[in-house]
């Protein structure tokens, strides 16, 4: 895909002829100094929803990503080794969190950063890990299941694996960091009581206050939550209009301009407490939440949220392209 800006240059120059043998070697000269509209192309790559796909499901296949197990742990080790081959500059954040229930949770957030020496940074995160539980199954009896999270944490990490594919073979010319943050799904569930705002997002809370690198900052961020299941549809999240309202309008603008129009809308989306608040609160970076709204659902979140059904069989290619195309374009244009 490519797109086109321009600017006009205009000179104005002034030919006195003296003899007619010099008409050639003049017009010559007038034809260099000349100046047209020039035309700066910004070639934006193409993002594969395949290739993202296929990010998704190599999570998927390590069992659910549920933090002190040896899925979690043998995932993790995927997406170090696999952005290691997108950048040589990754970062893997060690840290522990206690949870709701006092349980002493290992993490690991993972950073990669492309164009390492700009300045000027664009933030981009989801979360790895899958909740311990489907505490919103329809069967109570599956509360207790851990679930695979397909759409909830690999379908933003797929999408953003492929965007890190894409910057190593073609580099913006912006600076872009991708985290991975750990640790958000493991909050209270609805069977522990009325719920812990707190006990959420453990990884970007962690991040937030303890930045790696040290002193770190962007421009702005864009979080991925649950953007792969068919049918999306993306509104406009309180926080990230509290917080970012020039960024949504920017990401929102552009994915008008690719064709989107119509899955990014410019209505209200509900409160989310996820990833994007520490990191605004904190780090005082603007950073908003691309993340399903599904108007029909009791949670307003796409239908298997928290349940068991939230498995491969959930994603498809087309939302993913959908998102990926966006942030992609929005990188690519700074």
């Amino acid at each position: 895909m490519k797109f086109y800006y321009s600017k006009l240059f205009i000179s104005l120059f002034a030919v006195v002829l003296i003899v007619s043998s010099c008409d050639s070697s003049s017009n010559k000269k007038a034809k260099k100094s000349k100046k047209t509209e020039e035309a700066k192309e910004i070639n934006v790559p193409v993002f594969n929803a395949d290739s993202a796909y296929k990010f998704v499901a190599e999570q998927v296949a390590f069992g659910p990503r549920v933090p002190n197990t040896p899925e979690h742990v043998a995932a993790g080790f995927y997406l170090e080794k696999t952005l290691k081959r997108f950048t040589p500059d990754v970062l893997v954040q060690e840290f522990q969190a206690r949870a709701y229930n006092g349980t002493v949770l290992n993490g690991k957030n993972f950073i990669a950063q492309f164009n390492k020496d700009k300045a000027k940074r664009v933030l981009l995160a989801a979360h790895w890990d899958s909740r311990p539980y489907a505490d919103h199954d329809p069967d109570e009896a599956n509360h207790h299941t851990s679930i695979d999270g397909a759409n909830d944490g690999a379908s933003g990490v797929g999408v953003l694996m492929e965007i890190a594919r894409l910057m190593a073979n073609q580099a913006p010319d912006v600076g872009v960091d991708i985290v991975f943050f750990d640790l958000e799904d493991y909050g209270m569930p609805t069977f522990a009581g009325d719920g812990d705002n707190e006990s959420w997002a453990l990884g970007s809370q962690h991040w937030a206050n303890n930045p790696m690198p040290a002193g770190y900052d962007a421009n702005f961020g864009i979080l991925l939550d649950m953007v792969g299941a068919k049918d999306v549809v993306f509104k406009m999240e309180y926080y990230s209009m509290h917080y970012a309202p020039h960024i949504v309008k920017k990401v929102w603008k552009q994915a008008g301009l690719i064709g989107y129009g119509s899955v990014f809308l410019f209505e209200e989306g509900g409160y989310v407490m996820d990833d994007h608040i520490p990191v605004n609160q904190v780090m005082q970076i603007p950073m908003i939440d691309i993340i399903h709204y599904h108007e029909s659902s009791e949670s307003s979140f796409f239908p298997h949220w928290h349940t068991v059904n939230d498995n491969l069989e959930v994603i498809d290619k087309g939302s993913l392209r959908i998102v990926g195309e966006t942030v992609t374009s929005v990188v690519y244009f700074e």
